[in-house]
């Protein structure tokens, strides 16, 4: 929830803009690096658009699509790093921009493990979401036990943005 009573989940973007989503991670240069409120898969995590409006990548002017398809491999980096250290059984990043379901450009960044069901592991990681065949249709809701993950995610994603300036 944000202060005056409004779920940030109504509008992500201009709660990010507004510094009062509280899932956000760090700001990018055409986005902004949001920890999943929903955890499917531990350290998945949300590149959302600063840009109001802007539903899909060919919304924006070239040059903010190549910031934002920068910042997607940043973010990218950062989750595979911190997921790889936190578990021996990560095995891969995926990188999805659908946009079918919420209308504001974003890009889901999913770390995958050997552990995942194999009905799942091949298919796209939506379906641990769709089916809740990992949790037993309870979605792990991001929590309090999630802090130390945040932070590492906060962190790395600092380390890359270094490296790369």
């Amino acid at each position: 929830m944000t202060s005056g009573g409004t779920d940030f989940r109504s509008d992500r973007v201009g709660t990010a803009l507004a510094g009062t989503n509280p899932t956000v991670l760090r700001r990018l240069r055409a986005g902004f690096a949001v920890i999943g409120d929903v955890q499917h898969l531990p350290g998945y995590c949300v590149l959302i658009t600063d840009t109001p409006g802007a539903d899909q990548l060919t919304d924006l002017p070239p040059e903010r699509q190549l910031h934002f398809l920068e910042d997607m491999a940043v973010l990218g980096r950062a989750v595979a790093t911190v997921c790889a250290r936190r578990d021996p059984e990560f095995r891969r990043i995926n990188l999805e921009i659908q946009g079918n379901t919420d209308a504001f450009l974003h890009a889901h960044v999913t770390p995958r493990y050997s552990w995942e069901p194999p009905e799942i592991v091949g298919w796209p990681a939506a379906l641990h979401h769709w089916t809740g065949l990992m949790t037993g249709g309870e979605p792990p809701l991001l929590g309090p036990d999630h802090d130390d993950l945040r932070r590492e995610l906060g962190e790395e994603i600092d380390r890359q943005l270094a490296a790369v300036s």
